[in-house]
């Protein structure tokens, strides 16, 4: 029985739990900060943002983290995407966008972030793919095996085809006619 969870993963999903409080703080404060030089296009959308990554991210961990240590593929998957789709998209968007006005001390919280974010997202691709390559492999035995449970014994007459199991080559129980 392989363990099929990924250590790396997890290690950078227990430090994304604890990093992702101090990046909300100090996004948030400096946020409050340049609010009111910002334009209001820019303000809709930092606190559209803000609202969106939080309530992702708390999503995106919790699926990472059962993902990863059940060995489940849906969540993983799920993990997956929304690293990929969303956070890192989003966090990109705020690290180069110079209309946002970006402070020395953001930014550095930014790339902190986005380096979490990148190297999730390929540590998730290699563990969802070997996770679902093993447990393929697991089915595919699963069924072999019932398969060859359900078939009958060597040497036992199969009224279906009239012979034995064994083939035209097998022994032909006594009282039955040779295979043809």
């Amino acid at each position: 029985c392989e363990i099929l969870s990924s250590l790396p993963l997890q290690v950078s999903l227990y430090f994304n739990v604890y990093f992702f409080p101090f990046w909300w703080l100090v996004t948030v404060a400096i946020l409050y900060l340049k609010y009111p030089v910002l334009p209001d296009y820019y303000k809709f959308i930092l606190v559209t943002i803000m609202i969106l990554v939080s309530l992702t991210e708390l999503i995106r961990l919790y699926l990472g983290y059962v993902g990863n240590l059940l060995e489940k593929v849906p969540e993983l998957a799920g993990f997956w995407l929304l690293t990929l789709l969303l956070q890192l998209p989003i966090i990109l968007f705020l690290l180069f966008n110079e209309g946002l006005k970006i402070h020395s001390l953001e930014r550095a919280v930014h790339i902190i972030f986005a380096a979490f974010l990148s190297f999730q997202v390929i540590a998730a691709f290699f563990t969802l793919k070997r996770t679902v390559n093993t447990l393929a492999a697991r089915f595919r035995l699963t069924e072999l095996q019932r398969l060859e449970e359900q078939r009958p014994g060597p040497g036992v007459y199969s009224p279906a085809t009239g012979s034995s199991s064994r083939g035209c080559w097998g022994p032909v129980p006594a009282g039955h006619p040779a295979p043809r």
